[in-house]
């Protein structure tokens, strides 16, 4: 699978927690730092020019966030599924996005289609410049805005946990070309089924919309098993 470089992912010198979370965070998401790799402190306090604290308190965060796990007399690792694993996440995610999509008033009011047509004009645009920080962000607006709107914020907020929670999984969407413009295809076609209302397409939508990021993350999974067994 071919992946993308982004010149625009140089990283400032961070200057508080926040910004060592999104800086290791967007490591993981674009793939620079893969399922299983260790965080070393020591590592992360010379490349970040920041005190060891401030590094274990991003960790601990995004221990929280289920993004990396920690373990005694191992440290840090971003965090790795088995198949069964991502089953049973995609599993949920499928059925809480559902939930969340039959839930959202039809035809949908002018102001959230054109606040995601706003989204996804921006969207479009950072595919097409190949800006995968930019893409990431308004990729996350997005579905934010959408789900948003079913009128529950526990799912809405159920809906971004399990998003944090598959962000190795997911970084192998991000970085394909192809499976990036097919998200940017469907996002337009979400807008479309809203428009409409729709709502048998908009929950299909939503549903299909995350299984490209299982297959790629289950079949690098599978490669990299053999590679092992090989050694």
């Amino acid at each position: 699978m071919r992946r993308i470089e982004d010149a625009a992912l140089a990283e400032a010198e961070p200057a508080s927690l926040a910004e060592v979370v999104q800086i290791l965070e967007e490591d993981i998401i674009f793939g620079r730092l893969k399922p299983r790799e260790r965080l070393v402190e020591d590592e992360l306090m010379q490349r970040l020019g920041v005190k060891r604290h401030l590094v274990r308190q991003a960790l601990g965060e995004l221990e929280r966030l289920g993004i990396i796990r920690r373990e005694r007399n191992k440290g840090a690792a971003v965090r790795d599924f088995d198949a069964a694993e991502v089953e049973q996440i995609y599993e949920v995610r499928a059925l809480i996005q559902a939930h969340a999509a039959a839930r959202i008033p039809l035809p949908a009011p002018a102001d959230l289609v054109a606040a995601l047509e706003a989204i996804h004009a921006e969207h479009a645009a950072a595919v097409d410049r190949g800006d995968l920080r930019t893409v990431y962000r308004l990729n996350n607006a997005f579905h934010d805005r959408l789900f948003g709107a079913c009128g529950n914020p526990h799912l809405a907020a159920l809906i971004g946990h399990y998003g944090w929670l598959a962000h190795a999984i997911r970084s192998y969407r991000i970085a394909d070309p192809e499976l990036l413009r097919q998200a940017r295809e469907e996002h337009g076609e979400m807008i479309e089924a809203l428009r409409r209302g729709d709502r048998a397409a908009l929950v299909r939508l939503c549903v299909e919309h995350i299984e490209p990021s299982k297959r790629a993350y289950l079949a690098a999974e599978r490669q990299a098993m053999a590679a092992r067994a090989q050694l």
